[in-house]
């Protein structure tokens, strides 16, 4: 059996056999990252923000401005780490051609039946008396065509494009990357540090000068400009820490990451606290302006910034301390995490859209949708797996 030094660089690392595993804590991991999305989606109408529905509860608030902070950009850090491993086994071409199947198949069935569905929920609050298919051709031919959450299959595609030409061009570009992460397995703090560093200088600038709220449509494709550098640099430091001894560097399960899960608390709270201290600014002294100063949106985006950062590590170090053996509640869901979330959006808008007049409290109103979203999703998935050759899509 071939054993690997963590002194080891990436180039010798590229060199030994790799037997292709299963990583339970980044399953698991990716899993809860999927309920989160679920969670999301259900509280948005009884939020200050969202704010679609006559209850309101001043929680889930405080559960959207955390959720929204990190687990998309999550989502691309966790995609990123079998991107270099993908590249290596198959080539670029087989590779994309994979994703393609992947991603993009599911993207385009999703922008032309999934989301029109989920969306004529709401055209029918504006406008009782149109019928769908009315709405759906509007949609498809005049527009708006929103993209729903499955934006992030087009962009993380485009993501593996760019990986597997930055492959063919140099296989090593990424050894950077790994080195710190091989540092990182007892340096966590160190990479924490460079990556928010990068993170920040991508992201402040952007949010600067498109704003929080701007995005890119064209059709179905959308993606907020100011956070498409952010996602990037996700995106590439989850491929560099996944390029070689993924479980012998930042991610080691004995590593100080794993160790150290409790120290995430303070570094989480800090960054989150300053975001409602912010807004707290933004509505009640400066009048909740459409436009804000450039030194508030540079100050918000630092805290962002660094909250992304460390929920991300909190939770990282969570699951692979307690989560990276045995069995686990999240396990029987892990294979259909995917396709629940492809399928989530419409069922949780028509049950928002169900619910709008019944007396209920806020509360009750986001828990009967969030229970209904995970086992409709779930169940839906099950039997769209069933579907002949569906597995190698959902």
């Amino acid at each position: 059996m071939t054993t690997i030094s963590h002194s080891a660089t990436p180039a010798e690392i590229q060199a030994t056999p790799k037997v292709k595993t299963r990583n339970a804590a980044l399953d698991r991991a990716r899993t809860f990252l999927t309920l989160v999305v679920l969670i999301h989606h259900s509280v948005i109408p009884y939020t200050y923000f969202g704010h679609t529905d006559p209850k309101f509860f001043i929680g889930f608030d405080m559960i959207v401005l955390a959720t929204d902070s990190f687990f998309m950009a999550m989502f691309f850090l966790l995609s990123g780490l079998f991107a270099w491993p993908g590249l290596s086994r198959k080539g670029p071409l087989q590779y994309l051609q994979d994703r393609l199947l992947r991603l993009g198949l599911p993207f385009v069935i999703c922008a032309f039946t999934i989301i029109p569905i989920a969306y004529y929920a709401i055209s029918l609050r504006q406008n009782p008396e149109v019928s769908f298919a009315e709405y759906w051709w509007k949609t498809i031919t005049v527009g708006p065509w929103p993209s729903g959450p499955v934006w992030f299959l087009w962009v993380l595609l485009s993501f593996d494009v760019v990986a597997s030409l930055l492959y063919l061009i140099s296989p090593k570009a990424l050894d950077p990357i790994n080195r710190l992460s091989l540092q990182g397995r007892d340096e966590p703090a160190k990479f924490f540090l460079v990556m928010f560093a990068v993170t920040a200088a991508f992201y402040i600038p952007g949010r600067i000068h498109f704003g929080p709220g701007s995005w890119f449509e064209f059709g179905p494709f959308s993606v907020q400009h100011g956070r498409v550098l952010l996602y990037t640099s996700y995106f590439f430091f989850g491929a560099g820490i996944g390029l070689a001894n993924l479980n012998g560097g930042l991610l080691s399960p004995d590593g100080k990451l794993a160790k150290g899960n409790w120290i995430w608390i303070p570094i989480v709270l800090i960054p989150y606290c300053g975001m409602w201290g912010l807004i707290y600014i933004k509505r009640e002294i400066l009048g909740n302006p459409v436009e804000l100063p450039h030194w508030y949106e540079g100050i918000y985006g630092f805290f962002f910034a660094w909250f992304s950062i460390a929920i991300m590590f909190g939770i990282l170090a969570f699951f692979l301390r307690f989560e990276r053996a045995g069995r686990s509640i999240l396990d029987p869901m892990q294979p259909d995490a995917f396709g629940m979330f492809l399928v989530h959006y419409p069922i949780a808008l028509w049950l928002q859209y169900w619910l709008f007049d019944y007396n209920l409290p806020a509360i009750a109103k986001a828990l009967i949708v969030f229970v209904l979203t995970v086992f409709l999703s779930w169940g839906a998935t099950i039997l769209l797996r069933k579907i002949p050759g569906a597995h190698h899509v959902l």
